[in-house]
């Protein structure tokens, strides 16, 4: 299965929801991404406006 990025909260996963918001909406054209390790802190995390850690869509095609 293809990674996706949610369209409401922009985290890339696997699988059929997000499983950080739950939504189904979902992109599949993933072009830009940021990896956060540590939201608490990270400038970058805190400047997006997140909050988990986790693989998040920054750009897409």
């Amino acid at each position: 299965m293809a990674n996706r990025a949610c369209k409401n909260c922009s985290l890339i996963y696997e699988g059929d929801k997000c499983p950080n918001c739950g939504s189904q909406e979902y992109l599949e054209d993933i072009k830009g991404t940021i990896t956060i390790f540590d939201a608490e802190k990270s400038e970058i995390a805190k400047n997006i406006k997140l909050n988990k850690k986790g693989k998040y869509l920054i750009r897409s095609r």
